[in-house]
């Protein structure tokens, strides 16, 4: 979610050791700062590791992550407790004051402090959800239709995300992500519910989405998200950003795209989150808007981390990435891979127009159950929206379009000969063949190896393909 700082972000795949870094403490203070998912001193408190480094190329500032999955944008994170020096006259200054640089929305509800503390439990490490750029996000339960707290399981199951106190950034996303969810509405927008101002408070308030980040399914969950399910989610994904783009009443450029912004609902339908980078789209006859580099690194387009001249071609190169992240099951930088293989998209490009380098870059998770068809279709539009030409990119409303039919295409590549032959070459060149034994995962019939999860030619399946078309609700997001 939002993030302060105008910033290219730079995950610790990219940065090496920082002097910023916080170290471990000794004896009785012993705990290290990593984040939300720490062990919180008291109400409401969260910290974050994450420090600010300065990249001498370029002039742009960039952030350091101690986790090497945590591609997310950030600036340490404040605690969340109410202020016990400011007077009374002050804080009511300066909430109005605040309240006048909001664009009120008679939608949105105005929550008090203590009926978030209430809703989420006190802010305790059981409700904590996770750790925006922003701050951190609880779960809690509130009225239907007003604002009061209720008990946990009853009334409207809510999302509440805290504001990260350092400085003016945090503020003006803040007020970002209020003034734009607060006017967009959409079924492929995250709904925002209200917001609260208090002193030094400020928190929003947005629904539940009960199976968390399209990240964690990709890269963190032991259970695949079948092809279908990955098609309907790119797909509402593009509805989003298609209609920010063309459909709102002032088109928006929403800069952050990735995949931990896109957040499923019970039915795996996408929503987009964190509109604190969002910025309005260059008025009529312009291209481009100008302005300092910010994002995370591996989505943002060439042309604008070099140029800063940003436009809404720019979402569509990253909607490009989370597209190959989607066919690959890869993250756009990871450099636990071998060397090469560190950018997905350099790694991905000459793969595109291949046909047997083309499958071998499919995510092997899925053991051929994605329609052959539907997987080169995708592979040509993440190549067309990875063009290193904006103007060569496709509308969103193209990608929609383009999209709109794979989620229900059914020919697998498990029941292709081709597949089947490439699986076989791949297993007989394994270490364990060459010896003679049968490798894990796979048979024999008729003297010929078959991986375990692929048709064989009497057309029976595994049961491998009806688990992955029926996942499981995983419960925590």
């Amino acid at each position: 979610m939002g993030s302060g700082g105008d910033s290219l972000e730079v995950g610790s795949w990219e940065v090496g050791k920082s002097k910023g870094r916080k170290k471990k403490k000794k004896d009785g203070d012993a705990e290290e700062a990593t984040g939300c998912w720490i062990k919180l001193r008291y109400i409401g408190s969260c910290i974050s590791s994450r420090s600010k480094v300065d990249s001498s190329n370029s002039g742009i500032s960039t952030h350091e992550s101690k986790s090497t999955n945590d591609t997310s944008r950030g600036l340490p994170v404040a605690p969340v407790i109410s202020s016990t020096t400011t007077s009374n006259t002050e804080s009511h200054a300066s909430t109005s004051k605040l309240e006048e640089e909001l664009k009120v929305f008679s939608q949105l509800r105005k929550f008090t402090f203590n009926d978030l503390k209430l809703a989420t439990r006190n802010f305790r490490p059981e409700s904590l959800l996770g750790e925006g750029g922003f701050g951190c996000v609880f779960k809690g339960w509130i009225e239907e239709n007003g604002t009061a707290p209720v008990k946990p399981g009853t009334g409207l199951t809510v999302a509440v995300k805290t504001l990260n106190h350092d400085g003016l950034q945090g503020h003006k996303e803040w007020l970002a992500e209020v003034n734009y969810l607060g006017d967009l509405l959409h079924p492929n927008l995250v709904k925002l519910i209200g917001y609260c101002i208090e002193d030094d408070q400020r928190l929003l308030v947005y629904e539940f989405m009960p199976r968390g980040s399209l990240e964690n399914h990709l890269f963190r969950r032991s259970l695949s998200l079948p092809w279908s399910i990955r098609m309907k989610i790119a797909l509402g994904a593009a509805k989003g950003l298609n209609f920010l783009h063309e459909e709102a009443e002032r088109p928006v450029i929403y800069r952050d795209f990735k995949t931990s912004n896109i957040l499923l609902d019970a039915e795996y339908n996408a929503k987009l989150s964190d509109f604190g980078l969002a910025k309005d789209a260059p008025d009529e006859g312009k291209t481009h808007v100008s302005t300092r580099v910010m994002g995370t690194y591996g989505y943002a387009a060439p042309e604008y981390v070099m140029t800063g001249h940003l436009s809404s071609k720019s979402d569509v190169y990253s909607f490009g990435v989370v597209l190959l992240e989607m066919l690959t099951g890869r993250r756009s930088m990871d450099k636990n891979r071998p060397n090469g293989e560190h950018n997905l998209v350099e790694w991905a490009r000459p793969h595109l127009g291949d046909r047997k380098r083309f499958y071998r870059m499919i995510d092997p998770r899925l053991e051929g159950h994605f329609s052959i068809k539907g997987s080169q279709k995708a592979a040509e539009l993440a190549a067309r929206c990875l063009s290193r030409d904006p103007k060569a990119r496709p509308l969103m409303s193209e990608v929609v379009g383009a999209l709109k039919p794979l989620p229900n295409l059914k020919d697998m590549a498990s029941s292709s000969y081709f597949f089947q032959t490439m699986q076989a070459e791949r297993v007989g060149a394994s270490p364990n063949a060459k010896n003679g034994l049968r490798t894990k995962g796979s048979f024999m019939r008729n003297g010929q190896q078959y991986p375990r999860s692929l048709s064989i030619p009497n057309g029976s399946h595994s049961r491998q393909q009806s688990a992955n078309n029926s996942p499981k609700p995983d419960g925590k997001p």
